[in-house]
């Protein structure tokens, strides 16, 4: 089969490869649709992956084309989504159900072969059956949906009110998942603070208010929000930068008792200064991270919440997806984003009729 192979960094080759084989307890998913993850650039282009050689792509979706040894048969030629995070099933957090905490995980696409391949072996208990209603490429979206939903839900717990002021800085894929997830929630009050023209055209089309959207480029960030909320900052805020003065800016947009998750992977070193840290002591704030997405099976967990909306319509993901490659034109895409030469939110990988 053809696959893409990090040889090492920087070093990614399309070749053929040996097409996998069902483990105990795996099915052979032929991948249909591949988004690139940001997370994907720096792993191929700077950092490297934990293991290399390795096929990376972690957000697909396929067919179950082969049922392994002790694997549900039933599984066989559905189609399905991927978790990819693969928990060791014995640690204190996979005990508790909480797989997205393993201390001992695998991981497809970093640690293990993923997705940007034309078959991938993943375990059965990562898969997920699809509705008819949801295509392979919103499929694709469901990890990224789901780290979205999750952040949302660690620190707004479904209320009848929805009466938070809720800020939301940096909007790459997971940032405009999250706006489109508070708006279907029923948020209103709703603050977005972006970077690129895009972005608002973005948020506009998820129902967020054009005056509700802030240019950092252009505008005083603070003075911006605090004449929204009366002087009061947000009562909650979603940092999904990473950078130190995004999450020392989280904080100090963050009104009294309020709460601060982070989403954004870290750029570097985080410190914060003691002004920043007085904050946080005299605000009597809450600042919470935010891991990954539940994915138990449970008709509560956070893959679930995303498929039910998807079937229902009620979220527009694949609006998102500005570039469609095939397979041997994927390199094109990895181009785009590295080098950041046009716009664009979710690139996808479609292979396959």
């Amino acid at each position: 089969m053809k696959a893409y192979v990090l040889q090492d960094i920087g070093d990614m080759r399309l070749k053929e490869v040996k097409k996998p084989v069902p483990g105990e307890g795996e099915v052979i998913v032929r991948v249909r649709a591949c988004g690139i993850c940001g997370s994907d650039i720096p792993r191929i282009y700077a950092d490297g992956a934990h293991k290399m050689p390795v096929i990376p792509g972690h957000e697909f979706s396929g067919e179950v084309t082969e049922v392994g040894r002790e694997a549900d048969e039933r599984l066989l030629y559905k189609r399905v989504g991927v978790f990819p995070l693969i928990p060791c099933g014995r640690c204190a957090a996979c005990r508790k159900g909480k797989y997205e905490l393993c201390r001992d995980y695998s991981y497809l696409g970093s640690r293990r072969d993923g997705g940007f391949a034309e078959y991938a072996a993943v375990p059965a208990a990562n898969v997920t059956v699809l509705p008819d209603s949801v295509t392979y490429e919103e499929a694709a979206m469901l990890e990224p949906m789901a780290v979205a939903v999750h952040a949302m839900r660690r620190v707004l717990p479904c209320r009848e009110d929805r009466k938070e002021r809720v800020a939301v800085c940096g909007l790459g894929s997971i940032g405009l998942l999250l706006v489109m997830f508070l708006k279907e929630a029923g948020y209103q009050d709703i603050y977005v603070i972006g970077n690129k023209d895009y972005q608002r055209e973005c948020v506009k089309k998820a129902g967020v208010m054009e005056n509700s959207f802030c240019d950092s480029r252009k505008e005083n960030v603070r003075e911006w929000l605090m004449e929204r909320t009366d002087g009061g900052g947000a009562d909650v805020f979603f940092e999904c930068v990473g950078k130190n003065e995004t999450v020392s800016q989280a904080i100090d947009l963050t009104g009294a008792a309020g709460s601060v998750c982070l989403v954004g992977n870290p750029y570097g070193d985080m410190v914060l200064k003691k002004g920043v840290y007085w904050k946080i002591l005299r605000n009597q704030l809450k600042v919470t991270g935010t891991w990954n997405s539940s994915f138990t099976g449970d008709e509560g967990d956070d893959w679930n919440y995303v498929i039910k909306r998807l079937k229902e319509k009620r979220i527009d993901a694949a609006g998102l997806i500005v570039h469609r490659f095939p397979l041997e034109g994927l390199t094109e895409g990895f181009g785009i984003m590295k080098d950041k030469t046009e716009d664009y939110i979710k690139i996808m990988g479609i292979f396959g009729d």
